[in-house]
């Protein structure tokens, strides 16, 4: 006891810069679930009216809005997940191809750049460029003889283009890890291999990709347990003809709670997608201690 009190006096500088971190932690993240029994009572702009069990719950097992928003989700999430991740290692592999420093410097602060505007700015740039009047992309094609395309107001493009918006906003940032990993590989494997006669695509496939692969698999994981977790990309990019692709739980929640003010149901959507979340966190810690032996958590 007392060797903990030396150590915690010794640190004391670094926990008080800590408890204002916790303090905002503990207001806004543990304070707020205290309200989660609202997803079992009746609730109105009065307060806490009935209990009502678990009516929230089988109405929201009922609901097609609901169950399409879901899948809509795990969809959109996947496929930025996949795509993300192969564009990434990609990216991160030939960033380390540039040998001119110089120009290395430019090309990463080029490509992290998007990862720090907001999303609303993302989504008026892009609402801009495919905008069927005055747009370039629609402009281009116009050029062409091809007719102008509502691009965000179509359910066949809505998905392509916000995974395309997604990637080209996120791809840059998320090469860091991978290039951090690739700093990591012994160059006497390259030396040896190249004495061989192997050259940069044989010794990318053979050295690179092996040597990044936990690195992946546990970004992967880690990844995985936070598919759910969906709301301001969609939210900023859709509209009201595309729910069909594009409404996600974050947005459908949003949607129920804020403006249809039906409070109770939407706190049980949310508690329901906390679980799930919850059950993925689980499940990807169990699968990274079975691949690498040791836990994320």
């Amino acid at each position: 006891m007392t060797l903990s009190l030396k150590k915690m006096n010794r640190y004391k500088p670094f926990y008080i810069m800590l408890a204002p971190v916790m303090v905002l932690f503990f207001v806004f993240h543990y304070i707020p679930m205290y309200g989660i029994r609202i997803a079992f009572y009746e609730f109105n702009i009065f307060g806490i009216q009935n209990f009502i069990g678990f009516d929230n719950f089988r109405r929201l097992f009922s609901n097609s809005f609901f169950w399409a928003a879901f899948r809509n989700t795990i969809k959109l999430s996947l496929l930025n997940l996949l795509i993300g991740m192969v564009a990434a290692v990609a990216l991160a592999l030939l960033l380390n191809e540039i040998r001119n420093a110089t120009f290395k410097k430019v090309v990463q602060t080029v490509v992290y750049l998007p990862h720090f505007l907001s999303w609303v700015v993302v989504a008026s740039i892009f609402t801009m460029l495919l905008s069927p009047q005055g747009g370039i992309i629609n402009e281009v094609m116009k050029s062409f003889g091809i007719k102008p395309i509502y691009f965000l107001t179509s359910e066949k493009w809505w998905t392509p283009i916000f995974v395309f918006v997604t990637r080209w906003k996120e791809t840059g940032w998320g090469t860091i890890i991978y290039l951090a990993a690739l700093t990591g590989i012994d160059p006497n494997l390259y030396e040896a291999a190249s004495i061989d006669g192997a050259g940069r695509l044989k010794q990318t496939w053979h050295i690179t990709l092996p040597s990044l692969l936990p690195t992946i698999l546990i970004v992967l994981i880690m990844n995985l347990a936070r598919v759910l977790n969906i709301f301001e990309s969609a939210f900023v990019l859709q509209n009201p003809l595309v729910y069909d692709v594009a409404d996600v739980i974050g947005t459908y929640v949003y949607r129920v709670g804020m403006l249809q003010a039906d409070y109770d149901y939407s706190t049980a959507v949310g508690l329901f997608k906390s679980l799930i979340s919850m059950v993925l966190v689980i499940g990807s810690n169990r699968i990274s201690r079975k691949i690498r032996g040791e836990s994320i958590l």
